[in-house]
């Protein structure tokens, strides 16, 4: 598309036809010029971003299970523990919540608790039963775990 004779252009005047940038909407009166369709930010791509992340477990207990204390348990907190279980499937990582029963979000009918259910996730309500502290249990982690000096070992 060679350069096209077109008006000065505003952001404002980009933003009020639906455009981000003055570049966009210059590009769509070229096309128009030249009478060739088009649809602008119509299709979503979805796509992959793999980036090198850690996880800061609250507890592990001595017989290996990981427990993750939650309050609130965000989208992303979400999403991180299902990419963990996907890459470390070995890791035994539960979860106690202030209350299962809360909602993942105020549209959403799927509490924590159905989460955790859907996702293969145990979980607990405030206290870690007691069943869970009197596991066997492996822990058999040191090639994914690294050591935090700083954590507190009671």
């Amino acid at each position: 598309m060679s350069e096209l004779k077109i008006e000065k252009l505003t952001l404002d005047q980009a933003q009020k036809a639906g455009f981000r940038s003055t570049l966009e909407l210059y590009v769509a009166k070229c096309l128009r010029q030249i009478k060739k369709k088009f649809r602008y930010e119509k299709v979503r791509i979805k796509y992959y971003v793999i980036r090198k992340a850690s996880y800061l477990p609250d507890f592990i207990l001595d017989n290996g299970i990981i427990i993750e204390t939650k309050g609130w348990f965000r989208p992303s907190d979400r999403a991180k523990h299902i990419r963990i279980k996907q890459q470390h499937p070995n890791l035994d990582i539960r979860f106690i919540f202030d209350n299962a029963d809360n909602k993942i979000s105020a549209r959403s009918k799927t509490t924590y608790a159905a989460w955790c259910e859907k996702h293969g996730f145990k979980y607990a309500t405030r206290v870690i039963p007691q069943k869970w502290l009197k596991e066997k249990g492996t822990d058999n982690y040191p090639r994914v775990i690294e050591a935090d000096k700083k954590g507190l070992e009671i």
